[in-house]
Formats: C-alpha cells, structure tokens, sequence
C-alpha cells in the first residue's frame, strides 16, 4: 500500500480528472473547453504530487525542453481554439515528457485498489504491458 499525504491525494484526484476531461475532449470530435480543463487539472494534479520545485525541474530538464516546448505549444494551440493541431502537438510533447515513465506508472496504477484489479486482469495486463513496455518475464 502507498502512503500519500493528503497534497497527494488531492493531486491524484486532479491528474485523474485531467485525463478525464482530456479523453472527454477527445471523445466530443475534439472540444477545445474539454481540453483546456483536461491540461488545468492534469497541471494542476502534477503540482500538488510531485511539488512546484520539482514540476520546474522536470520540464526544465535539458532532455525534456522539446516535449515541453511541444506540449506547451499543444496548450496554447488548444487555448486559441485550434483543437485538433494541438492536440497531435501536445501528443508529441506527451510522449516525449512522459514516453520513459509509462512503466512506473502503470506499475504504480497496479497498486491502486480497483484500477490494480483491472489492470492485473490477465486478458487486459498483457496488452497493458506491452504498450507501456512493461517487461515483466523473469529472466532465465
């Protein structure tokens, strides 16, 4: 079981309704209010997890500097109404953010009551791991 302190949790809650809005967006032929809300709660969320000191540091980051600079130009795309391009370009700064830490966090998410069940289903943590690129053999 993870310990968070209560900053966290709120942070959690933050980041997930971020993902949440964001996929609505998505999933309304992309509506740039959707969107916008999805990026301020998952900012938002990121903050409160991980700190404000460590929020600069990350996307500061000399091998990071292109995916913010492709993420924050998503945003702004978005801000201005140009849902669809900003959405591929903050793709693009999503990936390059975030691309090497998708295993640590599907392991992280398969601590979590309920969504670990889901994701430890053994018809869904194959497909799970494989585009997170989870390794999860045992080496012989």
């Amino acid at each position: 079981m993870i310990w968070l302190s209560e900053r966290q949790k709120f942070g959690v809650g933050f980041t997930t309704g971020g993902i949440f809005f964001f996929m609505f967006g998505i999933m309304t032929f992309f509506d740039s209010g959707f969107l916008a809300l999805g990026n301020l709660l998952f900012i938002i969320g990121l903050i409160l997890i991980i700190g404000p000191q460590r929020t600069i540091a990350f996307f500061t980051r000399p091998t990071k500097i292109r995916g913010t600079i492709c993420f924050g130009l998503g945003i702004i795309l978005i801000l201005i109404k140009r849902s669809f391009i900003g959405f591929i370009v903050e793709s693009f700064g999503i990936l390059g953010l975030f691309g090497d830490f998708f295993g640590t966090i599907i392991q992280f998410l398969r601590s979590i009551p309920y969504i670990g069940d889901v994701l430890n289903n053994p018809f869904i943590a194959p497909t799970v791991d494989r585009l997170a690129g989870v390794n999860n053999t045992l080496p012989v």
